[in-house]
């Protein structure tokens, strides 16, 4: 027997805004669209799904860390963009001696970081 990793699944309210800020501020490519769900490929063999939440329950994951890490590269170039995008950073971009990392919350509030390493 086999497991392997599908997806994540990041609920928001607004597919457009968050396709905005996952696909065309974060640079992430769409491996595949609904009208509920849009699935996103960063660059492993797990995809990203953004949902729409339907249901109360659903609803009710909107808005908080999600846990997820994404490596970046050129996290400066990505940081500056998502700065004059008006994307809001939870914690900002700051050095460590094994990289660099940022926090930052898409459109519904759902937090994620940004790594360099």
């Amino acid at each position: 027997m086999s497991v392997t990793m599908k997806n994540i699944v990041v609920f928001v309210t607004d597919l457009t805004k968050a396709k905005q800020f996952y696909v065309d501020l974060l640079g992430l490519p769409v491996a595949g669209q609904s009208e509920m769900l849009i699935e996103l490929f960063p660059g492993a063999s797990t995809t990203l799904g953004l949902s729409l939440a339907l249901h109360e329950e659903a609803r009710k994951l909107v808005g908080r860390h999600t846990g997820l890490t994404l490596k970046v590269e050129k996290i400066e170039e990505v940081c500056e963009k998502l700065q004059a995008a008006n994307a809001q950073f939870i914690e900002p971009l700051e050095s460590s001696p094994w990289g660099k990392m940022a926090v930052i919350a898409d459109p519904d509030g759902n937090q994620l970081a940004l790594v360099d390493r």
